[in-house]
């Protein structure tokens, strides 16, 4: 079984109560358990952390590769958009990234709309609500597949 580390980043626990307008009615717990069934269906195993502490975030990123974690799925919340030692985190861990925003940043205030995070990861993705992070799986799914196909297995192996 894959293993995923789905990661949250501040304010994301208020989900549901924090305008709702935006981030739609869904609680962490209910968002964390979709994901995870979602996960059981393609025999993916997924570990959730949130956490409002850039540190604490920072921390999981680092342990992740020793508890063999396979991929990534982070929402950052409104770090995306400045912590620099989030990007490093990232970018000096050997697993791939998945940056998801449940809101579409790009269509949000001007501030919102860079990301020093996601030129790190293997993409983003944004404005698809909850249906982004199952999406992560499947996108974290298929890069493994395509890079099992490049260390020579057959694509007939790796299905």
């Amino acid at each position: 079984m894959k293993k995923i580390l789905l990661l949250n980043g501040p304010n994301l626990n208020l989900l549901g109560q924090r305008e709702p307008g935006v981030y739609g009615h869904e609680t962490l717990k209910s968002l964390e358990e979709k994901v995870s069934c979602f996960g059981k269906k393609y025999e993916v195993e997924v570990t959730c952390y949130q956490s409002n502490d850039e540190g604490a975030l920072i921390d999981q990123l680092h342990r992740a590769q020793s508890v063999g974690i396979e991929g990534v799925v982070l929402n950052p919340g409104a770090l995306t958009h400045y912590s620099y030692a989030l990007r490093d985190a990232i970018s000096g861990i050997n697993i791939p990234v998945i940056e998801v925003h449940i809101s579409n940043i790009h269509a949000r205030e001007s501030f919102r709309h860079v990301s020093v995070t996601a030129p790190v990861t293997i993409g983003q993705i944004v404005g698809l609500g909850i249906t982004g992070y199952e999406l992560a799986v499947l996108a974290l799914l298929d890069y493994a597949k395509g890079r099992e196909c490049e260390n020579g297995e057959t694509e007939q192996a790796s299905k």
